[in-house]
């Protein structure tokens, strides 16, 4: 039972991630004027790491449930916890709660927390 959390919070993680690049790229960077263009193209890449992190996470929730090392999965699950737990905190503070984001984040904690 414990292993299908830690699948769920994975799949969940990468879908969280991906949404994240696309509505960036859709509902944030199409309509922000950020001059010069190599400050935007910056600007952008430094928004698409926290999804390439992001989705890393959630392929490593995928893989714990299969590594025979106990201290592995431990650390995997503290250290994406951490990692999400940041999300959800600037989440929540920079919308005021009033953002989706924070939830889906802390969904994906919840998981990985009853699968750890």
């Amino acid at each position: 039972m414990r292993d299908m959390f830690l699948s769920a919070a994975g799949i969940a993680a990468i879908v969280v991630a991906v949404l994240h690049g696309v509505l960036g790229e859709t509902r944030v960077f199409s309509r922000a004027t950020i001059e010069p263009p190599r400050l935007r193209t910056l600007i952008r890449i430094c928004w698409q790491i926290g999804t390439v992190g992001w989705i890393c996470g959630g392929i490593l929730l995928l893989a714990a449930p299969s590594i025979a090392s106990v201290s592995a999965r431990h650390w995997i699950v503290v250290t994406i916890c951490a990692m999400y737990a940041f999300g959800v905190i600037g989440n929540f503070w920079v919308f005021r709660g009033r953002h989706f984001g924070w939830a889906a984040l802390g969904a994906v904690i919840v998981m990985a927390a009853i699968g750890y």
